[in-house]
């Protein structure tokens, strides 16, 4: 009897601990099979969320900040009057008419007509002091040259209108808008001009004139923005007193004048 009720008993215990086993293996195989099977959908979810997400930089700023919201503002308003302003773009604009009169203008800005005038008057002059004055106002000019160019290489902005660069302003390298390199030595010229040349009143306001009516010229024609006259007239400002930091004195101006003549002897 007792033999038969621990077999039966045993019989018991192994069948439960046998079901038990069952379920706990039907179980883990249920949440197993349910992670393999969420596993994949979670992760193609999370690949079409990436997928979706746009760039930062195409992202619309829904809460733009002040200065980028003045700075745009500003660009728009250079942009419209720049345009609003180029009369004499084409023959065809409104001041059709003038453009040949106005690009006459803006010839007498231009940096290859400065330094052949430079040079000749250079070639012509007999005085110590008139020779020291050409020769500075020469280095300046190739100065502003070279700096306005490597700005607008830098810069790349193109004009309000779009146009091929001429001849004469490949050759002095002023294919870019910003700064306008007209701007930027008719300022660093009149400023030069009028701190070493003695002149009468009427033509030191003639000088200024020039020189604002040069800038203007540039803009009327297309070639450049509002903005691009303004920091041209700033960046020959910057010219000019930096210039007048490195002036040359006259026996360096004679040492350069005769090694570009071939006539300078260090030893004697």
């Amino acid at each position: 009897g007792h033999s038969r009720w621990g077999r039966s008993g045993v019989g018991r215990g192994g069948e439960g601990g046998l079901s038990w086993d069952i379920s706990l293996s039907r179980t883990t195989c249920i949440i197993f099979w349910r992670l393999q099977s969420e596993e994949p959908t979670d992760r193609g979810s999370r690949d079409r969320r990436e997928s979706t997400k746009m760039p930062e930089e195409d992202c619309m700023q829904l809460n733009p900040s002040f200065k980028g919201i003045a700075m745009n503002s500003l660009l728009a308003i250079d942009i419209c009057l720049s345009k609003r302003m180029g009369v004499c773009a084409y023959t065809s604009s409104s001041w059709g008419g003038c453009r040949s009169m106005v690009a006459l203008l803006a010839l007498t800005g231009h940096g290859i007509t400065w330094i052949i005038g430079t040079i000749v008057c250079l070639t012509r002059s007999n005085t110590l002091a008139g020779q020291e004055v050409l020769v500075n106002l020469l280095l300046a000019l190739i100065l502003d040259v070279m700096t306005v160019a490597g700005v607008q290489r830098l810069v790349k902005r193109r004009g309000p209108w779009e146009m091929t660069p001429s001849f004469l302003d490949c050759v002095a390298m002023d294919v870019y808008s910003f700064p306008a390199a007209h701007a930027s030595r008719a300022a660093m010229v009149s400023k030069f001009l009028l701190s070493h040349l003695v002149l009468a009143v009427p033509l030191r306001i003639l000088l200024v004139l020039w020189a604002f009516l040069v800038g203007m010229s540039r803009v009327l024609l297309g070639k450049h923005h509002l903005t691009d006259m303004v920091c041209g007239f700033a960046l020959g400002m910057l010219h000019f007193s930096l210039m007048e930091t490195v002036w040359l004195s006259s026996n360096t101006c004679q040492t350069l004048i005769s090694i570009s003549t071939l006539s300078w002897s260090p030893f004697f």
